[in-house]
């Protein structure tokens, strides 16, 4: 069997700052949005959006993931221990953040964004979406240098014993959602959205793809660090965020793809980014007025 290499949760001390892995994990996924954002602004350059609203959604989506995520492990996870230690609440490099707490950061935060630049939330939502996954499987990376969020006992021939959990051969979900939730959710939003879609299908898409892949990984992964256990239906937490947003993802899906073939020949949807709510351009630059 194979075991966990406990690494040293901290990557490099700087004086009296400890630089730790899980924070580099983070960066290096803020870092991969901005590249594939402005790749994908150099490959449209007649669409709405441009570096300098890119440079906003990195620092809104920051705040958002950050907020969020904490706000949604406190609430989801556990309440009660964080309502009697009300000061752990900030201690977040102890860990625990929650994804689906920092979805609803994000989007929370893109609708600011979106107000902002008088664009339509959902065409700011398509976006952003395609360039999420690489970062969500840049976190799950930092899971499994930290050794939490670990698998269920089995005995499959690559089962990795955690030697700080007990000595039983478990599931390494971490690189499991991390093949999933990283890589093949990456491959499949880049490649859904390099067609023009109807505004709200990519959001759509976003969202059932990660409650379906995030709901298969949730088998082998022990549910939560064994302070909340599988819930009703034999259904873990994780599940139950996720789908809410299956059922939300295919909803949008179809109202998508309805409302564009309502629309008469020869018509766009008035809320697409770079058509009628396009904002003007300042003369010779790309500026936004």
């Amino acid at each position: 069997m194979l075991i966990h290499p406990q690494f040293d949760p901290v990557a490099i001390y700087l004086g009296p700052l400890a630089v730790r892995w899980y924070g580099l994990m983070y960066l290096l996924g803020f870092a991969q949005f901005i590249l594939l954002g402005r790749y994908r602004i150099k490959r449209h350059p007649e669409g709405a959006f441009t570096t300098s609203m890119l440079d906003d959604m990195l620092f809104f989506g920051v705040l958002g993931v950050i907020l969020g995520g904490r706000l949604g492990y406190v609430l989801f996870y556990q309440p009660a221990h964080f309502l009697a230690h009300p000061l752990e609440i900030f201690a977040v490099w102890q860990g625990g953040m929650s994804f689906h707490g920092g979805f609803l950061g994000v989007i929370t935060a893109m609708a600011l964004l979106a107000r902002k630049y008088k664009l339509p939330w959902l065409a700011v939502t398509d976006f952003i979406a395609p360039l999420v996954p690489l970062g969500l499987g840049a976190g799950r990376l930092g899971n499994f240098i930290n050794a939490e969020l670990w698998g269920r006992p089995t005995d499959v021939a690559w089962g990795m014993i955690f030697p700080h959990v007990d000595d039983l051969p478990r599931h390494p979900s971490q690189l499991y959602e991390f093949a999933l939730e990283g890589l093949a959710f990456f491959a499949l939003m880049w490649i859904y959205s390099a067609k023009p879609r109807p505004v709200a299908a990519v959001s759509g898409m976003f969202l059932i793809g990660y409650g379906v892949f995030r709901s298969f990984a949730e088998f082998y992964r022990e549910p939560d660090n064994g302070f909340l256990g599988v819930l009703t239906l034999g259904i873990s937490m994780g599940q139950w965020l996720s789908l809410p947003m299956i059922a939300a993802g295919a909803g949008m899906l179809v109202w998508a793809y309805r409302a564009q073939r309502s629309m008469p020949p020869g018509l766009e949807p008035a809320d697409k980014p770079g058509k009628p709510n396009k904002p003007e351009r300042k003369k010779g630059g790309r500026n936004l007025k």
